[in-house]
């Protein structure tokens, strides 16, 4: 009954500025319903609950979801890149990834994660144990997947208007190109990464299809 209301008060906290071509709470969007959709993933906390002013943009993580599997939780910490150009996307994203899994790093953001999880939440006291200082890095370590999302302008996107034969060959060798790079990059080798690949035919055209909408839930 109040899901208008909600979404209204949603979209007000996420921004009011002219300047939304540079935010990346789009890509933050798209990194969210990439991994619910694809690994049932389940969200720990909402970024929004890290900001202490509008227009505010936040460190850290760019999604904190669980998935449960194997009789254990894994914590799933995401990073987006919201960007129109491959090369600088994947560059970006890989020295993100070695900052972010630095040992004191983690439990900079560890400390602040906990102090958002919800204590009647289903997953409560196992991700609590698993954040804690008590736990040895190297157990965390094992049960931490890192979805990453890239999205660019892309060449084959933009030069077809069908899915034919034609156009699905090329849209899997664009594909497959990127991944090889992103995959020969130096790499965290003690988690598991997932890479999102989302090409756009023009991120520009998308920002302000994206922000005509957004505007329209802040005025309901």
């Amino acid at each position: 009954g109040n899901m208008v209301a909600l979404m209204r008060e949603a979209a007000q906290k996420v921004y009011a500025t002219e300047k939304f071509e540079n935010r990346g709470e789009f890509g933050e969007l798209f990194l969210h319903a990439a991994i619910r959709q694809v690994f049932n993933s389940t969200p720990a906390i909402s970024k929004i609950y890290y900001k202490s002013a509008r227009n505010n943009t936040v460190k850290g993580f760019d999604a904190v979801h669980v998935v449960e599997g194997n009789n254990d939780l894994e914590l799933w910490l995401g990073e987006a890149k919201f960007y129109n150009k491959i090369s600088p996307a994947i560059g970006d994203v890989v020295k993100e990834l070695k900052d972010h899994m630095e040992r004191d790093y983690l439990r900079d953001e560890f400390v602040l994660i906990a102090g958002k999880i919800d204590s009647k939440w289903e997953h409560a006291e196992a991700l609590n144990t698993l954040l804690s200082p008590n736990t040895s890095l190297d157990q965390v370590f094992r049960r931490i997947c890192i979805p990453v999302l890239l999205t660019y302008d892309s060449r084959c996107i933009s030069n077809h208007t069908e899915c034919s034969d034609a156009y699905c060959e090329e849209f899997r060798n664009e594909i497959l190109h990127h991944y090889k790079t992103f995959s020969k990059k130096e790499l965290p080798i003690n988690v598991t990464i997932h890479l999102f690949l989302l090409p756009l035919e023009d991120k520009a055209k998308l920002i302000d299809e994206l922000d005509s909408k957004l505007k329209g839930w802040q005025n309901l």
